[in-house]
């Protein structure tokens, strides 16, 4: 960071294997007047930086903000690795790169630990987490190998449009939302065929359903879809022991895609939260 006082600081810079990676692809609308933190904006699994985008543009006259694809997904480099360290060393080195002195980080599933753990490691340049709809806890086996195998049957089929895509997937993944959501990252001319590696996110699978313990006391704001099952009453003491400035909202009538299903509540939730 630019700041002489204050700079920003982190483990990673000791680690040439990660500061030798390349940027992150992101997109930043610096909002150049406004004297407001960046909101950061982070996706979950199978997703990428637009998956947040409603969310983000809500804000946008207001707030700069950075949308970013984490590693392995989207337009970001690929990497055989993806603990929560060196996803949250990531996106720090985004930050350092724009120079970003402070921000308010937004996470949904996936990106919401990626949200705590960045936290963790510079807390005092997050003034303020939104965690969507997932926990600070290990999850083990949370019902994606049938995911995983019909992306995988997607790959195998070699499918030329989204339509035969669908076809490929619906044997393993039925559910039409869920379809549609795994198919924004289909592109036909990748010989993959998914702009995400998905190699690397199943043999990573357990690492991004497992989380190491934090502490941040940054007030953070977890929004939980009313019917999904990622943000359960029983993890409250666990949210509690690690993020003691936790305050919680329930979307209701909602899955884990919340932010997509009820956007507005969603954005109104975030407002009320960024002025109190």
């Amino acid at each position: 960071m630019t700041s002489s006082k204050n700079p920003l600081s982190f483990n990673a810079q000791k680690n040439a294997k990660i500061s030798n990676l390349p940027l992150l692809h992101y997109q930043f609308n610096p909002q150049n007047e406004s004297h407001q933190p960046t909101l950061v904006f982070l996706h979950g699994l199978f997703g990428d930086l637009n998956n947040l985008g409603v969310i983000a543009r809500a804000f946008e006259q207001e707030f700069p903000t950075l949308r970013i694809d984490l590693r392995n997904h989207g337009q970001s480099f690929h990497s055989e690795t993806m603990t929560y360290q060196e996803m949250a060393q990531d996106v720090i080195k985004v930050l350092k790169s724009l120079s970003i002195e402070q921000c308010v980080i937004i996470g949904h599933s996936m990106g919401g630990k990626v949200a705590m753990k960045t936290a963790a490691l510079c807390p005092d340049h997050v003034k303020k987490i939104v965690v969507i709809d997932i926990a600070p806890v290990n999850y083990g086996e949370h019902g994606h190998r049938p995911i995983f195998a019909g992306l995988k049957a997607v790959q195998k089929a070699q499918p030329h449009n989204r339509q035969a895509a669908a076809h490929a997937l619906t044997p393993n993944v039925p559910n039409p939302a869920v379809q549609q959501f795994l198919l924004k990252a289909f592109q036909a001319d990748l010989p993959e065929r998914f702009r995400f590696n998905l190699n690397a996110l199943e043999s990573n699978y357990l690492t991004l359903m497992g989380w190491d313990k934090i502490s941040v006391k940054i007030p953070t704001l977890f929004i939980k879809g009313g019917r999904s099952d990622y943000l359960l009453e029983k993890y409250q003491a666990s949210i509690l022991e690690q993020c003691p400035l936790a305050k919680a909202t329930v979307i209701p009538s909602t899955g884990h895609w919340v932010h997509a299903e009820k956007s507005e509540l969603v954005i109104r939730a975030i407002q009320r939260f960024l002025r109190s």
